[in-house]
């Protein structure tokens, strides 16, 4: 329920903006509006403002919004009211009425970064687990343990690193545009500062997922090697082993920190067989031996081993909080480099250079919604954000049924001093709608494949 209501606040609440920036600006210019209309289908509240011309309009679908104006090209129009139509507008007029929907959204963006960097949030410090097996953290030599004090991707300054997760978004950066990322470590609590570079620009990204930061190796922040809720008739169950368990040895392998832990688990398997592992875990001061024979799962990537059981112990948290002024612009830098990197993947998936499945529909975006939600009113804000951002840049594409294909338009005429033929307009709008019909495909079946994916993953 808490899935379903986070998604329909969030839809209504950037429909709303967007359709308010065209209204707002449409105002502004003297043009009449008609209606303002969040949601399509039959109305569920009108009402008209006292003074105001415009019906304003709750519709019983809010999958979208649109404010309707007085124009020409649509219906008859009054001759003592033609000043007040659209079409009639001069040229920069009706472009920054079609850019003011995308851009209210972006302003949105930097308002509710704004918010959360004010507010401040809980976020796991940047202490590094053991890095994955064969991956370039392990090649640069990184042991896990250390705190990341400072980074930066290619020839950027080394910034502060205040959270793991400002940590994983420069090395996505990094990773996206093949670039060196640089960290100064410092390796135990009081000990000297070290930089170390991982080579990202051996990497062939293609998607943005966790795959890629187990190639990189910086995979999760350190946790204890903590064994936390056991699921009933799972191999942990069936091993003995109990919650609060602490794991310090599998084999002859010293286990240090739950990430560690967790691949020494999923590589248990041998081919699609499973392995019995001996574990020495401490349970109330003491060390316990047990045999422990993990299931063995199958993945996309192929045969791992499971256990059943909440695996490693809770990061550990810092609080991470601005002033007013470096808040804002924290988040208008935020908002900048989502929206950059957002056109990159979008440049990239043209080209043939990044996968479709990083595209995303209504299903991802419902079942992330809900999970910030009950994460916490700050995650759910900057939730909110990136979706605000993303919205504002998709509406800025050239593409004709978008508001950047109006500005298209604009630019057109304004080189030429001529608009767009009724009949180009026609065929470029109905190739417009074929191209976001293709994406919005792609996108729901991507939705619809993670959500398989994570049914077979609780069954199997």
């Amino acid at each position: 329920m808490l899935t379903v209501v986070a998604f329909f606040v969030a839809l209504g609440l950037l429909i709303a903006v967007h359709e308010y920036g065209h209204y707002r600006v449409a105002v502004a210019c003297g043009v009449k509006v008609l209606r303002f209309s969040v949601g399509f289908g039959k109305p569920l509240l009108m009402w008209r403002a006292k003074g105001s011309g415009t019906e304003f309009v709750l519709g019983l679908f809010p999958l979208g919004g649109y404010v309707r104006m007085l124009d020409e090209r649509e219906a008859p129009v009054e001759p003592h009211e033609r000043h007040l139509a659209f079409n009639t507008q001069p040229l920069r007029s009706r472009a920054a009425i079609v850019a003011a929907g995308p851009l209210a959204n972006l302003l949105l963006a930097v308002l509710l970064y704004s918010l959360v960097n004010w507010g401040g949030v809980q976020e796991p410090k940047a202490v590094l687990s053991s890095p994955v097996a064969g991956s370039i953290a392990q090649s640069a030599g990184l042991a896990g343990g250390e705190l990341v004090r400072r980074a930066a991707a290619g020839d950027e300054e080394l910034a502060p690193m205040r959270s793991f997760e400002e940590l994983r978004w420069v090395l996505t950066q990094g990773a996206l545009d093949g670039q060196r990322v640089r960290l100064e470590l410092e390796p135990a609590p009081g000990a000297s500062l070290r930089e170390v570079t991982l080579d990202l620009s051996t990497l062939n990204v293609r998607d943005a997922d966790a795959q890629l930061f187990r190639k990189i190796g910086v995979f999760a922040p350190w946790t204890r090697p903590a064994i936390g809720e056991v699921m009933a008739g799972g191999a942990a169950e069936r091993a003995g082993l109990r919650q609060g368990d602490l794991v310090r040895k599998i084999g002859q392998t010293a286990v240090v920190d739950g990430m560690q832990l967790r691949e020494l688990i999923r590589t248990s398997v041998r081919g699609d067989q499973d392995v019995m592992q001996s574990w020495q875990v401490e349970r109330g001061g003491q060390l316990v031996a047990l045999e422990v024979m993990p299931d063995v799962v199958q993945e996309p990537t192929g045969a791992v081993g499971r256990i059943n059981a909440y695996v490693g112990g809770n990061p550990e948290m810092v609080e991470v909080q601005y002033g007013p002024l470096e808040g804002l612009f924290k988040g208008a830098d935020r908002t900048w480099e989502v929206s950059a990197l957002t056109l990159r993947m979008m440049g990239r998936m043209l080209v043939g250079e990044a996968s479709l499945k990083n595209l995303s529909g209504p299903l991802t975006i419902a079942d992330y919604a809900g999970r910030s939600a009950e994460m916490g009113l700050m995650q759910y804000l900057a939730y909110l954000a990136l979706i605000s951002v993303s919205l504002g840049v998709l509406n800025l594409l050239p593409l004709p049924v978008l508001d950047g294909g109006h500005l298209m338009y604009y630019l057109w005429e304004g080189v030429t001093g001529k608009s767009v033929s009724d009949t180009w307009t026609e065929y470029l709008q109905r190739g417009g709608v074929a191209v976001l019909a293709v994406m919005m495909s792609i996108a729901l079946f991507n939705d619809i494949s993670r959500y398989l994916a994570k049914l077979l993953a609780v069954f199997a």
